[in-house]
């Protein structure tokens, strides 16, 4: 696991000059004549304009990732349904475009996942989405209906998916905790090690954790859930 790594400010953030916006909008707005509330609206406009600038993922080469990955459909279960092409997906993809899987949890409609690249290479954007295309293409193969979206293509997933980098140590074992608990968050099982689609039965085997690990602990325990991460 890569150790922390110094801190990169960056370029100055966007949102800085927002307070000064926000008062020169005001004033112009402030006129006599001007609608009411037109000079609110512009300036939170203003914000999630700049948000979205100043938003980017954090290509880190060779970095240790979390992941959340959700299908288009909430109420599917796909994930699980056909279990192994999605097993299959990662394997295709990780033989042409290797990374590891140091945590994993599959649920009916999203999965969470660490994964670490190979040193040098930050394309973790490119491997999710040869996975989801070769899942897609799987199901699709042995008959199942996929919606299509307004450009023709297969909507089985959602477009966007949730990154955060690993830090360090601690921070790993956080998020590995938060991904073995998920099962008995999302209140599918009453202990973690009940959830087949796991690598919690992988961190039991290798004496990582105890067999009853998160046994006792509450579906809202903080420890655990969503405040977690």
């Amino acid at each position: 696991m890569p150790g922390p790594r110094a801190h990169n400010p960056g370029p100055p953030s966007p949102l800085q000059y927002l307070p000064g916006l926000r008062a020169r909008l005001s004033s112009v707005f402030r006129t006599p004549g001007a609608p009411s509330g037109l000079h609110l609206r512009l300036t939170r406009e203003i914000r999630v304009c700049f948000a979205m600038v100043q938003y980017r993922r954090n290509h880190v080469p060779g970095g240790t990732f979390f992941f959340t990955v959700t299908l288009a459909d909430r109420r599917s279960s796909a994930l699980v349904d056909y279990i192994g092409l999605l097993r299959n997906a990662f394997r295709q993809v990780r033989d042409r475009k290797p990374f590891a899987v140091d945590a994993i949890v599959v649920l009916p409609d999203h999965l969470h996942a660490i994964l670490t690249l190979p040193s040098g290479d930050p394309d973790f954007p490119g491997r999710w989405k040869a996975i989801k295309a070769a899942f897609t293409r799987s199901v699709v193969a042995i008959g199942v209906s996929i919606p299509r979206n307004r450009r023709g293509e297969y909507a089985l997933w959602q477009r966007r998916f949730w990154e955060h980098t690993i830090r360090d140590e601690r921070d790993f074992e956080r998020c590995a905790d938060y991904i073995h608990f998920n099962p008995v968050k999302h209140q599918i099982v009453s202990t973690p090690n009940a959830w087949p689609h796991s690598s919690i039965h992988r961190y039991i085997r290798a004496g990582i954790l105890p067999e009853d690990w998160g046994g006792g602990a509450q579906a809202d325990d903080a420890s655990f859930g969503e405040r977690a991460i």
